[in-house]
Formats: structure tokens, sequence, C-alpha cells
């Protein structure tokens, strides 16, 4: 089982109160809310192209983030499909 850390931050009153009304609709926990809703951001975020493009290229200067944004920005959803997926492992 992975460690488990809490965390402490704010919502809106209304906020709150949604997820009160959903958890309670269906059978939920607030926490339970919480994490499923982080959970699906976290999948979105890091299948984002600028994420998948970005992660593992070293820090790039303001200029050089912002070529790559722009060359990002002109790619269609089919120049961003996955065809091929390699893993290297460096031998010291």
């Amino acid at each position: 089982m992975m460690a488990t850390k809490s965390m402490n931050f704010k919502l809106d009153e209304s906020q709150v109160a949604d997820m009160k009304s959903i958890a309670s609709v269906f059978n939920m926990t607030v926490t339970d809310i919480v994490k499923e809703a982080l959970c699906d951001y976290l999948l979105k975020m890091k299948t984002d192209p600028f994420y998948l493009l970005t992660t593992n290229v070293e820090d790039a200067d303001e200029q050089e983030a912002a070529e790559i944004l722009e060359e990002i920005e002109k790619l269609s959803p089919d120049d961003l499909k996955i065809v091929k997926s390699e893993t290297i492992v460096r031998r010291k």
C-alpha cells in the first residue's frame, strides 16, 4: 500500500456544500470526491501535449520555452498521437 500524506487547503463555502451534497447522493465521503477529482485532473494534465513534450527536457530559457510552446500549439491532435514508445536505460 502506498503511503498517504495529509494536506490542508481552503475552498469556497459553495464548493464544500456541493461536495457534501454530491457525497450524500452517491454515498461517498468528501475525501473520496476530492481524491477522485484530483486523480482525474492529474491524468488530464499528465496526458497534456505540453507536459508530455517538456517533462523530460532540461530547463529552457524564456525564449526557448516560448518557441517550444509556439510549435506545440501548431500541432494537430493527429500529430500528437503516440505511435511508438521506447524506454532507454543508461548503463554506467
